[in-house]
């Protein structure tokens, strides 16, 4: 299994991490898109393990059918895949306004291949070969910041002035007429929301958007903010989102 590295000590499943699904009676479920068998096999082995329900499809077209048509809690999703690959295959979903987190799974190495997987819309990545205890981690991590985080402090629907965005379903509007905002402009915009009134660093952007690991330049995080705030001010929200000099952004929309 070229994919998954040997278990050690700290890579052992403990069948009690199950993660919960935050104010329901039942635990997560995991869409696995991987073409090669034996890893396939293996990963749904140690996430049924752990307490999660698992549905395993091998090709990019079957996945974007499973997603849409079936409610996952989060979709493991191989980026080298037969019919359609998974940067396309998340491009897909989440164009369709399916919320759903995805961890991109590749076996590329380069930020640029993290970066585009996250910028079309995936919360998270792990590269091949990783561990069961590094990937179990991850799917937890995610899960977490999907659901509890946002149940606790974050509303699935902001509105300003004529302005009104559905994070769910990474839609937005205004007057009617539908407003155009990337994925990673839509995480932009559910980060500033969560975190109204606070001053957020650059380096604590990257880390909500990208992820932990990932290098960017500051010019990287201006570009995305600025487009963000010209398509917020033409609108209807405009000055929701301020520059604090030599610190970061505050938004108070």
């Amino acid at each position: 299994m070229s994919g998954i590295r040997g278990q050690g000590p700290a890579d052992t499943l403990n069948p009690e991490s199950r993660f919960p699904i935050p104010g329901e009676d039942r635990v997560a479920s995991i869409l696995i898109v991987e073409d090669e068998p034996s890893i396939a096999t293996a990963l749904e082995d140690a996430l049924r393990l752990e307490g999660y329900e698992v549905h395993v499809v091998g090709d990019g077209l079957s996945a974007e059918r499973a997603a849409l048509r079936d409610r996952y809690d989060l979709i493991l999703l191989d980026v080298m895949l037969p019919q359609k690959d998974g940067f396309s295959v998340c491009r897909t979903l989440r164009g369709a306004g399916l919320p759903t987190p995805i961890i991109v799974v590749t076996a590329r190495t380069e930020d640029v291949d993290k970066i585009v997987g996250l910028e079309l819309g995936a919360d998270d990545y792990v590269t091949k070969p990783f561990s069961l205890g590094e990937l179990s981690a991850r799917i937890r991590a995610v899960l977490r910041r999907a659901g509890g985080e946002a149940a606790a402090c974050s509303p699935d629907v902001w509105e300003h002035g004529p302005l009104r965005v559905d994070f769910r379903r990474f839609e937005a509007s205004s007057g009617g007429q539908a407003v155009s905002l990337t994925p990673t402009e839509f995480k932009l915009l559910h980060a500033f929301v969560q975190r109204r009134g606070e001053v957020i660093s650059l380096d604590r952007l990257i880390e909500l958007i990208w992820g932990e690991g990932i290098s960017l330049t500051d010019r990287v995080v201006y570009t995305h903010v600025n487009n963000l705030r010209a398509k917020l001010d033409q609108a209807g929200a405009k000055d929701v989102v301020t520059s604090v000099r030599g610190v970061g952004y505050r938004f108070d929309g």
